[in-house]
């Protein structure tokens, strides 16, 4: 969804109007998470995806149904084993989507929660999917105003609340209430869609191997900052748009940044020097995701120092090194590769196997 914001955001300056569908429940070996979406515009034009292509046709077509008549609707779609090339999830999951028409005067806040998203301002949506209440009825929530209603005074105060809750950690499904916000009852389904900020990659070591990490973290949505205590490596020229560079002594630096349980840290100097007093600060603060670059020598020199340092096993158990999966990586590129799986492989709960041999769900539920 929020790659299509600034599309979505012309067609809502033009007050043109669009049917949005939005992935609001998944099971099985679904292709796309809860919030994934799709928009279907003037001229029929088409962006997003759903289900990556599996029943895009299906959903272009009720997109333009929700267009002409206004009123929102609620669709599955699942596997057919009668016949595998309908209209249905080949990979055998189950998606279920909301499609609905969205304009100036239907959504007022629409233009907001955009701007929101682009300026990394956290912001929930809350869209009525199913019940007593009007489908497709939205509530935006920000942490000192809302916007918005979903029919009734007590639901959005319930609503308010509850998005208000999961705004620090961007957390987006579906929530059940009573017709007047009641939490014991859940006749009403409502999805809670999240923008948080993005994630950060904090890359420590301005040398070749960190322009490929810190390009490949951008790629995958992070805000990426480099630093390094050398001016003469840490200049932006040296590193892909959007990426901030900062010089300064690196567990200085981390010493005073913010991290969460989404932070993602790679150490890259495989210099005692910088490594110990970073990895020291790295260690006992929330981060996601911990890895160091360096040799297997390297790296027993470094649990060494450490552990001299005062850390204790379950702290060191937290670090990721050497950094990066066994892929064989020699070049930067390669590498950035190597490391970008090993993060993704620790969010989702991912082995790091080839898929080819393996059994069980390809998509797993939640990451770790």
């Amino acid at each position: 969804m929020r790659d299509l914001l600034p599309v979505l955001s012309g067609w809502y300056a033009a007050h043109a109007p669009f049917g949005l569908a939005t992935v609001v429940a998944v099971s099985r070996s679904a292709p796309r998470d809860p919030g994934a979406a799709m928009a279907v515009g003037p001229g029929d034009e088409v962006v997003g995806s759903v289900s990556g292509g599996c029943v895009e046709g299906a959903v272009f077509e009720l997109a333009r149904e929700v267009v002409a008549s206004g009123e929102a609707r609620l669709e599955t779609f699942g596997y057919s084993d009668a016949d595998a090339f309908a209209v249905g999830l080949t990979c055998g999951g189950e998606i279920t989507v909301l499609v609905r028409l969205v304009t100036p005067e239907i959504d007022p806040s629409f233009g907001a929660v955009a701007r929101s998203v682009a300026a990394g301002e956290p912001v929930t949506v809350a869209t009525v999917v199913d019940g007593p209440a009007v489908r497709g009825a939205s509530l935006a929530v920000w942490p000192d105003k809302v916007c918005g209603t979903l029919g009734s005074t007590g639901l959005d105060v319930a609503v308010t609340a509850d998005a208000r809750g999961e705004l620090a950690l961007g957390a987006t499904g579906l929530r059940h209430y009573g017709p007047r916000g009641e939490r014991r009852e859940d006749s009403v389904a409502v999805f809670l869609h999240s923008f948080a900020p993005p994630p950060r990659m904090l890359v420590f070591g301005a040398i070749d191997y960190a322009a490929a990490v810190s390009r490949i973290g951008d790629f995958l949505g992070y805000r990426v900052t480099v630093c390094d205590a050398r001016p003469v490596f840490a200049t932006p020229k040296r590193f892909p748009a959007g990426v901030e560079v900062v010089v300064d002594w690196p567990h200085r630096y981390l010493h005073d940044t913010d991290t969460d349980e989404r932070t993602v840290i790679c150490v890259l100097t495989h210099d005692p020097r910088f490594d110990v007093p970073l990895l020291e600060e790295a260690l006992r603060r929330p981060a996601a995701y911990i890895g160091a670059m360096g040799s297997r020598r390297t790296h027993d020199d470094r649990m060494r120092l450490l552990l001299e340092s005062g850390l204790g096993e379950g702290e060191l158990a937290r670090l990721r090194s050497p950094v990066g999966l066994d892929l064989g990586a020699r070049t930067p590129e390669e590498v950035a590769v190597s490391v970008a799986a090993e993060i993704v492989a620790l969010r989702w709960g991912g082995t790091g196997v080839p898929l080819t041999g393996a059994v069980g769900a390809i998509h797993r539920g939640t990451g770790r």
